[in-house]
């Protein structure tokens, strides 16, 4: 790579791990580095789940001052991407009110349901697009109001992650469009904050910021972090596509861009499958089946669904190290592959998997409840896991297919669950669809890739993909026989009717 690369610095914060990537850009390619990778997690508080965002701020700072030192005035541009829902809450003297919870705390148990006695659940789908799922930032902020009604009182502004972390960067109080959509409380036709809906969750509407959108110029680094970092006062913070999954879709190399003939699998701690689309889907089908439509790049869509995902794989391996197995996930994978094919099938969504303190105990019972032979070994779970999600991926791109009247060609599974070959091979067996493997750093990539467009370098999403394509390997995978995932599709959809009937 030539000295004279310009240098585009990536902020990725994911629920399992943080890291800092810059991406060195010679006018074709984008190669990416990691220049400073750190563990997160949730921090048990006072019998709450926190995010230690003071921790993961000095993590950060740390690895600007280690881009910095290596690469210097080649430096551009920093953006910030993080998962969705969380926030974080600022008094009027930017004072940090509390750490801020963890989407998978259990304060928002029963909110949904009265939430729904103020406003029904088809008019908020109507209204936002979104998904019901008890983390979404409606119904944390809800929980918040029921609790801490004094603090509530104090909240100036509400920023999401990565607009928390923005304005630690830049002094920016602003929110980004795809990460805000992720609340269920955008209005999903306007692109902004649905007032009629916060309004009649009585949310006091000073708190939510301006919108702005992918690209934007949020202003230069803070003296007191260039003192810190030693970064130059001429680095720009642009807001990349905010939301993780946002930018994982902007990096996938498809050829397709445009057309709603390829699916793709954000794979990671969630696993987010889905079509990108020119309009939200607000079907009554889309809101039986409860899928979202959460924001794009460039006015887009990602008709998509969330799904459990190898939060379930982290959980497991956590239960056997708490038993004294210390296994790693490729000696796990092995252990599956060696196991017998469906020694029980679950269904990733069920609630019971959301935060179980046993995640070994709560695949059994699970298996228990249903009338199915338990799993054992180790090799046995892991099998359980991934060939139910690649079962829950076939029904997902079942209803895409059922939505859009329209065949999908291709599944693109980016993020870091895209290293899981034996994942990747179920799901293409699963589906019966070829499976395109990469780039595993997606996000990172993403992120790069719309402060490169901030920047003059490129225009279209097309172009875009072009280079995210040229920059990557990619690996391919191709179905292999069907009849035994007939048959398994067959018992998950038996699975799903026990379910629905009275235990």
């Amino acid at each position: 790579m030539k000295n004279k690369s310009k240098v585009y610095v990536a902020i990725d914060l994911g629920a399992e791990s943080g890291r800092v990537m810059a991406g060195l850009w010679d006018g074709t390619e984008v190669k990416l580095e990691e220049i400073h990778r750190f563990p997160n997690g949730p921090v048990l508080w006072a019998n709450t789940l926190r995010w230690n965002v003071l921790y993961l701020w000095n993590e950060i700072l740390h690895g600007l001052a280690l881009a910095w030192q290596r690469y210097s005035h080649q430096i551009i541009s920093i953006g910030v991407d993080t998962w969705g829902v969380d926030f974080a809450l600022l008094s009027r003297q930017d004072e940090l009110i509390g750490l801020p919870y963890h989407y998978r705390d259990e304060r928002t148990k029963g909110i949904m349901p009265q939430a729904f006695k103020v406003v029904s659940k088809e008019k908020i789908y109507r209204l936002t697009g979104i998904q019901f799922m008890p983390i979404n930032t409606l119904y944390q902020l809800l929980a918040f109001k029921t609790k801490h009604p004094e603090l509530l009182s104090v909240v100036r502004k509400l920023l999401m992650m990565p607009d928390f972390f923005h304005w630690l960067l830049s002094g920016s109080k602003v929110v980004e469009y795809t990460i805000g959509t992720t609340s269920q409380g955008f209005n999903v036709h306007r692109r902004k904050w649905s007032k009629s809906l916060l309004e009649a969750f009585d949310l006091p509407l000073h708190i939510f910021p301006a919108v702005i959108f992918p690209g934007t110029f949020l202003g230069f680094i803070r003296p007191e972090v260039r003192e810190k970092t030693g970064l130059g006062d001429k680095v720009k913070v642009i807001a990349p596509a905010s939301h993780d999954t946002a930018s994982a879709v902007v990096a996938v190399p498809t050829q397709f861009s445009g057309s709603e003939r390829w699916a793709y699998l954000s794979s990671g701690t969630w696993s987010l499958m889905g079509i990108e689309t020119k309009r939200p889907n607000l079907s009554s089908e889309a809101f039986k089946l409860n899928l979202t439509n959460e924001g794009g790049l460039d006015g887009n869509y990602r008709l998509l669904k969330n799904i459990m995902g190898l939060w379930l794989v982290q959980q497991c391996k956590r239960s056997f190290e708490g038993s004294g197995f210390r296994l790693s996930y490729p000696q796990l994978i092995r252990l599956a592959k060696r196991a017998k094919s469906f020694p029980a099938i679950i269904d990733p969504d069920d609630s019971s998997f959301l935060n179980p303190p046993d995640m070994v105990q709560a695949v059994k019972d699970f298996c228990l409840a249903t009338g199915q032979r338990v799993p054992q070994s180790e090799g046995e779970l892991i099998r359980c896991l991934l060939e139910s999600l690649a079962l829950k991926y076939r029904q997902v791109l079942g209803y895409l297919e059922k939505l859009t009247q329209k065949r999908i060609e291709v599944i693109h599974i980016v993020g870091g669950g895209a290293k899981n070959s034996f994942l990747n091979q179920l799901t293409a067996d699963a589906c019966q669809r070829p499976v395109v493997a990469g780039p595993f750093e997606a996000t990172a990539m993403g992120n790069i890739l719309v402060q490169l467009r901030a920047d003059g370098e490129l225009s279209s999403i097309k172009e875009m993909r072009e280079v995210s394509l040229k920059s990557t390997q990619t690996r391919t995978y191709w179905p292999g026989k069907s009849e035994l995932w007939e048959e398994a599709a067959f018992r998950l959809a038996n699975l799903f009717s026990f379910l629905k009937s009275p235990l």
